[in-house]
């Protein structure tokens, strides 16, 4: 038998904990051949703003690609994960910091994106010594790069 005292504290730790995991918010990211607009391989959005606890669900949009983690530009102690070629992929961001994301198929021809999660990414250095492959990808990273600088 709980007293009252005990059912008011059960109940206050079982609304927070829950309190915790409401607040959480789904991002979701198509993966594209073209936007329409003439940008073409591409993730969209391809620049997130995040929270800790939030989801990243890369969806497939149009065919063939993937989502997969760039180990240069990740927060330490985060595991990496490859996303399987056309595979719906759900990431749960874990820790402040910059996750870098792309298709490997089309990585090369500028398909990456990048989330960050927090004020102050632990992980900003790697922004320095991070150099993507293909005049796109450098092109696209120079973009989020400023996207940052500006928030």
């Amino acid at each position: 038998m709980f007293s009252r005292f005990g059912r008011v504290a059960a109940v206050s730790l079982l609304a927070c904990s829950l309190a915790g995991n409401a607040f959480a918010e789904e991002h979701v990211v198509e993966m594209l051949n073209t936007d329409g607009e003439g940008k073409r391989m591409l993730f969209q959005p391809d620049f997130i703003k995040a929270n800790v606890g939030d989801t990243v669900k890369f969806v497939l949009a149009q065919m063939p690609h993937n989502a997969e983690s760039i180990p240069e530009l990740w927060p330490e102690g985060v595991p990496t994960f490859k996303g399987k070629l056309n595979e719906e992929i759900t990431i749960t961001i874990e820790k402040p910091g910059i996750y870098g994301i792309k298709c490997m198929p089309h990585y090369t021809m500028g398909m990456i994106a990048m989330i960050v999660a927090g004020d102050e990414p632990p992980n900003k250095d790697q922004l320095d010594t991070y150099k993507p492959k293909g005049k796109e990808s450098t092109k696209r990273f120079e973009e989020f790069k400023a996207q940052l600088a500006a928030q």
